[in-house]
């Protein structure tokens, strides 16, 4: 095999914001145990975040194109799985995974990555990355 007909894998990430509010309160605690556990973010009305969410896929580089997909197609994937559903959105009331769920930043990642696999190729998602704050960042790889 020459060198130029190897399969070569690349990674491409795309990064987006969106702002949302939430509670963190788990249903299946008490009041008490919801407060000792989220503290302030356990506030009844709430608090809200400017999120950074960066997107990889995985996948060969195409000959032909250079490339592993197309990034306008990897900016609508986004828009549809996740600017629509979270942005400027209360995650509690608004996005019905979250009635049961606790709206912690994994599950977040864990709704935007089942909602992506909805959009992209088989097998090409490759990690959701979340900046809650700057301090704090989740990783998911659906694992």
């Amino acid at each position: 095999m020459q060198e130029n007909e190897r399969c070569r894998i690349g990674y491409v990430t795309r990064v987006q914001s969106f702002s949302a509010c939430h509670r963190l309160h788990s249903k299946s605690l008490s009041d008490e145990e919801n407060k000792k556990i989220f503290g302030k973010c356990n506030n009844p009305n709430g608090h809200g975040h400017n999120y950074k969410v960066e997107i990889t896929v995985r996948g060969k580089i195409d000959p032909a194109t250079g490339m592993v997909m197309n990034i306008t197609d990897l900016k609508e994937y986004i828009e549809m799985a996740v600017m629509e559903p979270l942005d400027h959105k209360n995650l509690d009331k608004d996005v019905p995974y979250f009635a049961d769920v606790v709206s912690t930043t994994e599950n977040v990642a864990v709704f935007i990555w089942d909602n992506l696999l909805k959009f992209l190729p088989p097998d090409s998602l490759y990690e959701v990355k979340i900046h809650e704050t700057d301090k704090n960042i989740v990783v998911y790889r659906g694992e």
